[in-house]
């Protein structure tokens, strides 16, 4: 989201250590509702026949490497599911730089954040889950969210 939000105010270099260190937690980044994380630690992993992110192209997903897998090497320390996830987060990461790009090359960066946007926050019971920040930030870069913003 940060990465989104930045590029809308003109921000075009990052450095970025953000992919690494919350896999080192066992936390992999995926699209869809916020936070966009994946916590492989927890309970709801530990049976799960999925693969991180379905459509990936990291060794992980690619490999065919469950979220219940991932889950039992993080709970035994290997450090083997830290790299995992590394991959995983890094190839996810690659892919939202480069559908920014994307955007920003055909001139529809304005869709593109919006659309981003309201699918990590959508509308609960007829209301916005936007936080402000977000929408005064992508509001300054021209951007205006439709709906009101929750005061998160």
């Amino acid at each position: 989201l940060d990465l989104v939000v930045c590029s809308a105010l003109g921000v075009d270099m990052y450095d970025c250590v953000y992919p690494t260190r919350t896999a080192r937690f066992g936390v992999a980044l995926v699209p869809g509702e916020a936070p966009g994380t994946l916590r492989l630690k927890s309970r709801d992993c530990a049976g799960s026949q999925q693969v991180i992110q379905p459509g990936c192209g990291c060794q992980a997903c690619r490999g065919g490497i469950t979220r219940a897998r991932l889950h039992t090497l993080l709970k035994a320390n290997n450090p083997l599911a830290a790299q995992l996830i590394s991959q995983h987060n890094v190839a996810y990461m690659m892919f939202l730089v480069r559908s920014m790009r994307k955007a920003i090359m055909e001139d529809k960066y304005r869709e593109f954040a919006t659309s981003f946007v309201r699918e990590q926050y959508p509308q609960k019971d007829g209301k916005d889950t936007c936080p402000k920040w977000v929408i005064d930030a992508l509001g300054a870069a021209g951007i205006q969210l439709e709906g009101g913003s929750s005061d998160s």
